[in-house]
């Protein structure tokens, strides 16, 4: 089913260390790779919960800069302060460490100019595996998140710690890990997946729906916390190699133009997307309906695939995360004008099933407010 019968494959040259506590092991990590002067790009939260205190220590004297004051979205503004500030204290290393705006970060310092990239994820948000930031730009009327995309763009180190998602709280984990799964749904039925992509996105789909609503009932658990951080490890990962579709690009609008967090944007996103996509994709999305333990017998294959969009909204619901666009400030007046900033999107384009009609979006976002 969704055989691929020609692809192309791009990797990165980039070290995964996943093990709780491997966080002790970044010291030794950037004196092999010969780093010395290292920026942290992080967020207030990541410093209020002792996390970049923990870093400092491992660290030292090693870590000569902190930008702890990142705000969601990657904001133009905060990326050409953070610019000057890592050209000036001549850095030859960039971290994030966090979610997926202090990651998209230190991607943006980093590859504009030319340096490493560390990153350090403290949630589901995968930023850490892909060859992609995001810039919003803030001067715009309505402001517009632009995207880009560049092997140079991979972090060159990623450190998993299940033990830094211990304190994320219960939305941000709900959230976050619906994001997760929302990159291994969109990596089945890309454009350009490719054998590698649809076995890390079928097993990171069975390790999320796994562990994501238990790690939403109790943070504490470990193991718990640990599956969950091997699914998005996995969703990232199938993610970094295909290209995006209705769902991601839909999300980035909604971000950039209606500033919804990412991950309550893809809760709402989700169930809708997978539904409108289902004629086209039907056959890719069946590895995703096994792994949740969606049976195929009896039913046709679009049934299978509301069956997948149903069990999905289910899970949200469960998490009690917004499922209307009217619940995070949309009015209906402004879908036509999102809608249309949707239909121009490259990423929105990019989809399988073609999206040749602004009506086409205009009733998918009133279907979801």
């Amino acid at each position: 089913m969704g055989n691929i019968t020609g692809f192309r494959h791009t990797s990165f040259a980039q070290e995964v260390i996943f093990a709780s506590g491997a966080l002790a092991e970044l010291r030794e990590a950037a004196e092999r790779f010969g780093w010395r002067r290292l920026m942290l790009c992080t967020s207030h939260s990541v410093r209020a919960n002792g996390q970049v205190d923990e870093l400092q220590s491992i660290l030292g004297e090693s870590l000569i800069m902190v930008f702890d004051h990142v705000q969601p979205h990657v904001q133009d503004g905060q990326v050409n302060l953070a610019l000057a500030v890592a050209a000036e204290n001549n850095v030859d290393v960039v971290m994030g460490m966090g979610g997926g705006s202090p990651i998209g970060m230190a991607k943006a310092i980093g590859f504009q100019l030319h340096l490493p990239i560390i990153a350090i994820p403290t949630t589901y948000a995968g930023s850490e595996m892909t060859p992609v930031y995001g810039i919003t730009h803030t001067d715009e009327n309505p402001p517009r998140k632009v995207t880009v995309n560049d092997p140079k763009i991979a972090p060159t180190l990623v450190i998993y710690d299940p033990q830094l998602t211990l304190d994320l709280p219960p939305e941000l984990t709900a959230s976050t890990g619906i994001n997760a799964l929302a990159h291994c749904i969109e990596a089945l039925y890309s454009k350009t997946r490719n054998p590698l992509s649809t076995a890390a996105a079928t097993d990171g789909v069975q390790h999320i729906h796994n562990a994501l609503l238990a790690c939403y009932q109790d943070g504490k658990n470990l193991d718990a916390r640990t599956e969950l951080l091997l699914g998005a490890h996995l969703a990232g990962l199938s993610l970094s190699s295909v290209s995006m579709g209705l769902h991601h690009g839909l999300c980035h609008v909604l971000g950039g133009s209606a500033n919804i967090p990412h991950g309550i944007a893809n809760g709402i996103i989700l169930p809708h997307a997978i539904r409108f996509n289902a004629e086209a994709t039907a056959p890719q999305l069946f590895p995703a309906a096994e792994a949740m333990n969606i049976p195929e017998n009896g039913i046709n294959s679009i049934g299978v695939i509301e069956a997948l969009a149903l069990r999905i909204h289910e899970l949200i619901r469960q998490m009690s995360l917004p499922q209307r666009l009217r619940d995070v400030g949309v009015n209906e007046s402004d879908i036509p004008r999102l809608a249309q900033i949707a239909f121009q999107n490259r990423t929105v384009q990019n989809n399988l099933k073609p999206i040749t009609d602004v009506m086409q979006l205009e009733q998918l976002l009133r279907d979801a407010w």
